[in-house]
């Protein structure tokens, strides 16, 4: 979240909004920090893609010669 601040403004604020204010900014916080988690972490992928790569990739070594030990 972003705040804009006005140096001359007096703003009264009751110790419950304050108290949600800092509710939201902890949950902003956390979601943020989720996400960036997420985005950091590669992507899960099944045994049988895994498998099928493998075995496309020995394919495509074979084909030009080269085969696995």
């Amino acid at each position: 979240m972003t705040a804009f601040t006005a140096p001359r403004a007096v703003v009264r604020t009751t110790g419950f909004e304050r108290m949600l204010l800092t509710a939201a900014n902890v949950l902003d916080r956390f979601v943020a920090t989720r996400l960036e988690r997420r985005a950091a972490s590669p992507r899960p992928i099944s045994a049988q893609t895994a498998a099928t790569d493998a075995r496309s990739d020995a394919q495509a070594m074979g084909a030009v010669g080269m085969l696995p030990r």
